[in-house]
C-alpha cells in the first residue's frame, strides 16, 4: 500500500504477512462473522490473480508489525 506522507512524499507500507486476494477476503469476512463464501474464478479477466501470485512490498517499504487479523480485531 502506498500512503502519501507530507514530509517524505510517498511511502510504501506493508504488513508482516503475504496473502492472496481471496485469502484477504476470507480473513475479512471471518473477522466480521460474515458467513458468505469467497469464490475464485480461474478465468477472471484483467484483475484476476494468477494462483500463487502475490503483491509484495518493494525494497525499502515500511513493514508494520501488526498482522491483518490483529488490525481487523481493533
Amino acid at each position: 500500500m502506498c500512503i502519501r506522507d507530507r514530509l517524505n512524499g510517498v511511502r510504501d507500507v506493508a504488513g508482516p504477512e503475504v496473502f492472496t486476494l481471496d485469502e484477504l477476503g476470507r480473513v475479512y469476512l471471518d473477522a466480521n462473522n460474515d458467513k458468505r463464501t469467497v469464490v475464485v474464478d480461474p478465468a477472471a479477466g484483467m484483475f484476476g490473480a494468477v494462483k500463487g501470485d502475490a503483491i509484495i512490498a518493494k525494497d525499502g517499504a515500511v513493514l508494520a508489525e501488526t498482522t491483518y487479523r490483529e488490525f481487523l480485531a481493533r
